[in-house]
């Protein structure tokens, strides 16, 4: 058996999120059956392990996944195979061949996500798959300011929707940050961190646009730190908005080596 550590991007538009789910189309569900057919045997079935889930609607830009195959094929021969037979949403970036002791998500070191916020005054039908809509003024040095509050190790409890699989909602988030991109009048957030709970980058953004609004005052993160209550975040900003843009794996960021540890992932 040879393992593959595969880095792949999807439009999440019309997937139910990245993991399997009964009598819906997943992006797990789409690659496995596509490795499947590759191999050209139904016994046993090869599973594919991914670097996490993301959520229906949600993009990614460089999504890993690993899987054991049953004969060897050349790296670059296995991303052709696979890119000529998956559907045209989805596209296989990079195949490398790897030891067995690597693995997609308990190797983890860190993950990068973007949020991307159209600014319009109404919202732009060509975007609605690929942008959250905020057409509120906001203070750009607000939002800078508290997502300085973000970076650190914090409990994000009021930041996670109900639902989420994990031990503890504490986390570390290593770099925040929000720039505007004027040529397509879009908010454009970036959180880099050693993992994120379910909804937790939509529910920060929704607090961020809230306080570069005015809505909510500056500081007011370490306050929900405090309370670790849900309904004082509020907001859940669309999913459309947000794409997987990196995962990190032991060496490749060196100002960050660690993996997540067991009981947070």
């Amino acid at each position: 058996m040879q393992r593959y550590k595969v880095t792949l991007m999807y439009d999440g538009t019309n997937f139910a999120g990245f993991q399997r789910q009964p009598n819906k189309r997943t992006v797990e569900s789409t690659l496995t059956a596509v490795v499947n057919k590759m191999a050209k045997q139904p016994q046993p079935a090869i599973v594919v392990y991914g670097s996490g889930r993301t959520d229906a609607g949600v993009h990614a830009l460089a999504q890993v996944v690993h899987f054991d195959f049953p004969f060897l094929i050349p790296a670059e021969n296995m991303r052709k195979g696979l890119n000529s037979m998956l559907p045209m949403d989805m596209e296989v970036l990079k195949v490398e061949e790897v030891a067995d002791t690597f693995h997609a998500r308990y190797d983890v070191s860190g993950k990068r996500y973007q949020y991307r916020m159209d600014m319009g005054e109404f919202r732009n039908p060509f975007k609605r798959n690929y942008t959250g809509h905020w057409k509120f003024p906001v203070d750009l040095n607000k939002i800078n300011q508290a997502c300085a509050d973000l970076v650190g190790e914090h409990d994000f409890t009021s930041f996670v929707a109900s639902g989420a699989q994990t031990r503890t909602f504490v986390r570390t988030i290593y770099e925040a940050s929000c720039h505007v991109d004027e040529a397509n009048h879009e908010l454009v957030f970036d959180f880099y961190g050693n993992g994120f709970m379910y909804n937790q980058v939509r529910i920060m953004v929704g607090v961020l646009v809230e306080i570069g609004s005015g809505t909510r005052p500056v500081h007011d993160i370490p306050r929900l730190y405090e309370v670790k209550d849900r309904k004082q975040a509020r907001r859940t900003v669309p999913a459309a908005g947000l794409y997987l843009k990196h995962v990190y794996y032991m060496g490749e960021d060196p100002e960050h080596p660690t993996k997540l540890p067991q009981h947070q992932r």
